[in-house]
């Protein structure tokens, strides 16, 4: 960890259990759309929409029946994730998720002792930028923001795309090699690793994708613990 000057981090199954994101975070805003839907949600959906390819289970065009379709489906929608990142902002202000973004234990000590270290840590999510400060500003160790330099979402490009990474790596004034990537999803480590960048497999107990594409050299990790 010596010669790795920055940290990237995806957030669900990384630093975050994915059961609180699809238990807690989506239903909370799942029944919150009709309320916060408006006219700039509604533009940036119709067009996304717009260049669906025709399927079956593609509902007719209703903007609120599209944000459903596309929740179930679990979509990395730009709109969608600005839209529901909106939903979570007002609830954090209204306290009603203030203090319960859960991190792994291990989440807090790992961002203090690369902070310490001067290691520059940010994050890359398909949630909205927004979404990832409220997120990490509210989180049941405390606010974590403080610790964290930048954050990147689907604006920046797809996490599955090396482009993205080497936009990434641009924006945070460092070479690709001397960033280490950490997520859960062997497809995005690929596509980090295309760009040059450093990469971890974060396999959380109880969390890990099964099955783990096999064979993959990602080195494999099951806490930022193992990142000394």
């Amino acid at each position: 960890m010596n010669d790795i000057r920055a940290i990237l981090l995806d957030i669900e199954g990384t630093t975050t259990p994915i059961a609180f994101v699809h238990q807690v975070l989506f239903p909370y805003a799942r029944a919150r759309v009709h309320d916060y839907l408006e006219q700039r949600d509604i533009a940036l959906l119709r067009a996304e929409y717009a260049a669906e390819p025709r399927s079956p289970d593609l509902p007719a065009w209703n903007p609120e029946a599209y944000v459903y379709w596309l929740m179930d489906r679990d979509r990395k929608s730009t709109a969608l994730k600005a839209l529901q990142g909106r939903i979570w902002e007002a609830g954090y202000r209204a306290g009603e998720l203030k203090g319960k973004g859960e991190v792994y234990p291990d989440v807090r000590p790992a961002l203090e002792r690369w902070h310490a270290a001067g290691k520059t840590i940010a994050i890359f999510s398909s949630g909205s930028v927004q979404a990832q400060r409220d997120l990490f500003a509210n989180t049941t160790a405390g606010d974590l923001s403080a610790f964290l330099s930048a954050y990147f979402d689907t604006t920046t490009g797809p996490k599955r795309e090396a482009i993205s990474y080497r936009k990434i790596a641009t924006a945070l004034g460092r070479s690709p090699r001397d960033i280490l990537f950490v997520s859960d999803v062997v497809a995005e480590l690929d596509a980090a690793r295309a760009a040059e960048m450093r990469t971890a497999l974060c396999l959380r107990e109880r969390e890990s994708p099964i099955p783990v594409p096999n064979p993959t050299d990602h080195p494999r990790i099951r806490s930022f613990a193992e990142l000394a």
